[in-house]
C-alpha cells in the first residue's frame, strides 16, 4: 500500500547525483571525444578518438599512467600491510577505550591532504625529523628521500590508510567471540588465529578497502604534486595541468576517462580474485586453511614482533605529520618546508590571526563547508528513512549508485563541472562548488544517518500513535529527538569533509572564491611561510575539539559502521 513513500524519499538524492555527478562525468566522456580544445565551443559534435590516439602514441603519457598505476598499487599494498594491525588493534581495544582509541582514525581522516602532506615533508625534509634522529646514532643523512615514488607513495598511504582501516573494521569488530574461542579450544594460538580466522573473514573488507584506496591513489595530485616536486608525474597531476593550465579539456577527460576505466578494470580483477577466495559467500564449500607444523613456532615468535611493528609505524605515520605539523607552527623558520627547529616563536600566528592573510579565504571555506552540510543532511535523510523503514524494489542498485562518488575519480567530476559552470553563466560558481561537496558528503551523511533510522524505536513512535499524535507531530517530537545524535555527528563529519576538500575544488576556484585548503595549497607549491602551519594547527585543534563533542552524544567507534 505505501510502496510509492520508499522510491519518493529516494528521489531528492538520486535527482541532485544526476544532476552533480552523472551528468558532469557524461560531460567528460563526450569531451574526451573532441578532435581538438575550444573552451566556449558546443559541447556535442561529431565524436573522435584524437584524444586516445594521441596519448596512446606517445610515450610520455603511457609512463605517466602506467607509473600512476603502479603507484596505486604500492600504495593498496602499503595500507593493507599498515591497516590490518590497525585494524585489529581498534577491534580487540575494550570498549570503554574504543571510542578514544577510534579518534586516531577520525582525526587525520578529517583533516585537510594539504596539512597532512605538508607533515610528511617536515619528515623526509634533509633536516627532517628521521634525519635528525638518525644522525644522533650516527647514521649519514638520506638527504633525497623526497620527491621521489617512495615519498609520493608514503604520503599517499598516510590519506588514504583510515579508508582501509575502516574498510577492515568493519568485518573485524563483528567476527563472533565464539569463533574465537573455537579456535583457541583446538590449540590455535594468536598468530595462527588470526591467520586463519580473522584474515579470511576479514577478506570481503579488504575487497573494498582495496578497490576504493586504489582509486583514490591512482587518481590524487595533492599530495603527488608536493612530495614528487616536479619530478614524479601522475595522471591527476596531469588532467589537473590540462584542464585549468592549458585549457585543453578534450586531453583531461581522456586522461580522466582512461584512469576511471583503469580504476574500474581494478576492482573488477580484485573483486573477482578476492571472491574466489570466499566461496562460502555463494554457499559452497570451502578448503580449511593448513599451516604446517615446523612454521607454526616461527609464526609465534615473528608474529607478535611483526604486528607490534607495524601498528607502530601506522599509528606514527597518522599522527607524526600532524605533530610536525604544529610543531612548526611556532618554529622561526623563513619557509614551512624549511625542517629543524631554530627557535620558538608565535609572529606565525599573529599575522593569521590579525594581518588577515587567509580571512577571507577561510570565511568562504566556512560558509562553503555549513551550506554543503546543510544541502547534504537534507538530502541523505529521507534517503535514510527510505533504506531503514521503506524498502523498495532496486534500492540495493540505487545506493550502490548512492556511494558511487566516493569511488570514481574526483578529477573527472571537477573537470565536467567546470565544463557545464562555463555553458551555464547564470549558475554562480558558489552554488557549483556546493553542488560537487554535496556529493563529497553524501556517501558518509547517508551511510550515519541510516544506522540512526535504523536505530530508532518504533515502540515510542506507535506508543505517541495511539495517545493520538499525527505523523507530523510524532516526526517532530519523538522522531527528530532520537535522530538528534546522528544528525550532530554528521554535520560536523560533513562540515570537516567540505572544509578540507582540495581535489574537486581547485578546479572550480576563482580568484575571489578561494577556499583555504585550496589557497594553502596554491602556495605550498611555489613558496609557503609556516603562517600555513599555524592556520593548519588551528585547523587540527578545532578537528579534535569537534570529534570530543561528537563523542559525547555519539560514541566515535559508531560512526562509521555499516
Amino acid at each position: 500500500m505505501n510502496r510509492w513513500i520508499g522510491p519518493a524519499l529516494a528521489a531528492p538524492v538520486t535527482l541532485w547525483l544526476l544532476l552533480s555527478f552523472a551528468a558532469p562525468m557524461f560531460v567528460v566522456l563526450v569531451l574526451s571525444l573532441h578532435e581538438y580544445p575550444d573552451p566556449f565551443g558546443p559541447i556535442f559534435i561529431p565524436p573522435s578518438l584524437t584524444q586516445y590516439i594521441d596519448i596512446a602514441s606517445d610515450g610520455f603519457y603511457y609512463g605517466v599512467v602506467s607509473e600512476t598505476v603502479l603507484l596505486g598499487l604500492g600504495v593498496t599494498v602499503l595500507t593493507a600491510l599498515l591497516g590490518y594491525p590497525l585494524a585489529h588493534w581498534l577491534a580487540r581495544m575494550p570498549v570503554k577505550y574504543r571510542a578514544v582509541a577510534f579518534s586516531v582514525i577520525l582525526i587525520p581522516l578529517l583533516t585537510n591532504v594539504v596539512v597532512r602532506s605538508l607533515g610528511i615533508i617536515l619528515l623526509l625534509a634533509p633536516e627532517g625529523l628521521i634525519n635528525s634522529v638518525t644522525g644522533l646514532v650516527g647514521i649519514p643523512a638520506a638527504r633525497n628521500m623526497l620527491f621521489t615514488h617512495g615519498a609520493v607513495a608514503v604520503a599517499l598511504a598516510q590519506v588514504f590508510l583510515p579508508f582501509m582501516v575502516l574498510a577492515l573494521y568493519d568485518n573485524l569488530q563483528n567476527t563472533s567471540p565464539r569463533v574465537h574461542e573455537a579456535a583457541e579450544s583446538l590449540g590455535a594460538s594468536p598468530a595462527v588465529r588470526f591467520l586463519t580466522v580473522d584474515l579470511p573473514l576479514s577478506l570481503p573488507g579488504l575487497r573494498s578497502g582495496a578497490v576504493i584506496v586504489f582509486l583514490m591513489a591512482s587518481t590524487a595530485y595533492v599530495s603527488a604534486t608536493l612530495l614528487g616536486g616536479k619530478k614524479v608525474w601522475t595522471t591527476g597531476m596531469l588532467v589537473l595541468q590540462e584542464a585549468i593550465k592549458n585549457l585543453n579539456a578534450p586531453l583531461a577527460s581522456a586522461l580522466a576517462i582512461i584512469m576511471t576505466v583503469t580504476g574500474l578494470v581494478f576492482a573488477a580483477l580484485c573483486m573477482l580474485a578476492l571472491n574466489r577466495m570466499m566461496p562460502w559467500l555463494k554457499s559452497r564449500p570451502s578448503q580449511p586453511i593448513s599451516i604446517p607444523r615446523w612454521i607454526v613456532p616461527v609464526i609465534d615468535i615473528l608474529g607478535p614482533i611483526v604486528s607490534k611493528l607495524l601498528l607502530a609505524a601506522a599509528l606514527l605515520l597518522l599522527l607524526l605529520p600532524l605533530v610536525l605539523v604544529c610543531i612548526q607552527s611556532v618554529n622561526d623558520v623563513p619557509q614551512a618546508t624549511a625542517a629543524g627547529f631554530r627557535g620558538f616563536t608565535l609572529k606565525w600566528y599573529q599575522q593569521v590571526f590579525f594581518a588577515g592573510t587567509y580571512a577571507d579565504a577561510f570565511w568562504v571555506s566556512v560558509q562553503l563547508a555549513l551550506t554543503s552540510m546543510l544541502v547534504a543532511i537534507a538530502l541523505a535523510l529521507p534517503a535514510a528513512f527510505a533504506l531503514g523503514r521503506f524498502p523498495f524494489k532496486g534500492r540495493s542498485a540505487l545506493l550502490a549508485f548512492w556511494l558511487l562518488p566516493m569511488s570514481l575519480p574526483h578529477v573527472a567530476i571537477g573537470v565536467g563541472m567546470l565544463r557545464l559552470l562555463q555553458l551555464y553563466l547564470v549558475i554562480p560558481p558558489f552554488l557549483g562548488l556546493v553542488a560537487i561537496h554535496v556529493i563529497v558528503i553524501l556517501p558518509f551523511a547517508i551511510t550515519l544517518l541510516t544506522t540512526s533510522v535504523m536505530a530508532l524505536d518504533r515502540a515510542q513512535e506507535e506508543a505517541a500513535a495511539s495517545l493520538g499524535a499525527s505523523p507530523v507531530t510524532r516526526f517532530f517530537v519523538v522522531i527528530m529527538p532520537g535522530l538528534a545524535p546522528g544528525l550532530f555527528a554528521a554535520g560536523i563529519v560533513g562540515f570537516l569533509l567540505s572544509f578540507g576538500e582540495v581535489t574537486v575544488t581547485s578546479f572550480l576556484t576563482t580568484a575571489r572564491l578561494t577556499t583555504l585548503p585550496v589557497r594553502i595549497y596554491a602556495e605550498s607549491t611555489f613558496s609557503l611561510e609556516p603562517t600555513a602551519h599555524a592556520i593548519s594547527a588551528v585547523l587540527i585543534l578545532f578537528t579534535v575539539i569537534a570529534l570530543t563533542v561528537v563523542g559525547k552524544v555519539v560514541r566515535l567507534d559508531r560512526l562509521y559502521t555499516r
